[in-house]
């Protein structure tokens, strides 16, 4: 094995991070389906790019569904990993989606605010009221930025990060992604993916402080 066949997109690397453009299908990390994840395809990357030996440090920083496209963070040393995990949880660190959705939103732009609950076993979110005691509210910005004759692209800002929260919440205005079958779209994609992209991520460097 050679660097040119790991199924890796690299968009920045220095000594404490790599932010990869994650394709369809790939999953970040380990799940019961056995497939190789991300995480491992790092290591083999960095095993052989920089010829280490031994245990490699390859620190996942946040995930993204395993249809879903887009920028993904992981961390290269624990250092980086424990700030990045700090930010995140601070809210300190923003992420854009572009989502191609089925049918076109009321307003050209607004605030969505839902109450939702995951279902373990289904591995599916769904909305539900504040009185759930199941539940957590879930907020996210999304504005309308172009249509087609079916179908329309908006920019999504979650403003929190819960399970599925871009899919199910603009399912539940009336908007399901395309190819999301999950969540109310009509057919699937060829490839097993839907029309969700994570457009940006940007947030102070854990290490250098430069934005």
């Amino acid at each position: 094995m050679d660097n040119k066949t790991i199924p890796i997109k690299i968009l920045y690397e220095d000594n404490h991070l790599l932010v990869l453009n994650k394709q369809a299908g790939q999953i970040v990390q380990g799940d019961k389906t056995g497939d190789k994840p991300m995480s491992e395809l790092i290591k083999d990357y960095l095993r052989i790019e920089y010829n280490k030996p031994g245990n490699i440090f390859a620190g996942v920083v946040h995930r993204i569904d395993r249809p879903v496209t887009g920028v993904v963070v992981f961390a290269k040393t624990s250092k980086a990993l424990t700030r990045m995990n700090e930010m995140f949880q601070l809210k300190q660190i923003k992420k854009t989606y572009w989502a191609v959705v089925c049918n076109k939103p009321k307003q050209d732009k607004g605030l969505l605010k839902e109450y939702l609950f995951k279902n373990e076993k289904l591995n599916k979110s769904f909305v539900t009221d504040e009185k759930d005691s199941r539940a957590s509210l879930s907020e996210l910005e999304f504005k309308l930025l172009g249509a087609s004759d079916k179908y329309f692209l908006l920019d999504v800002n979650p403003l929190t990060g819960r399970h599925h929260q871009i899919r199910v919440m603009l399912a539940h205005m009336g908007c399901p992604i395309k190819g999301d079958v999950k969540y109310g779209a009509p057919r699937t994609n060829a490839d097993g993916s839907i029309h969700l992209h994570a457009h940006t991520i940007t947030f102070m460097h854990p290490v250098k402080r430069k934005k």
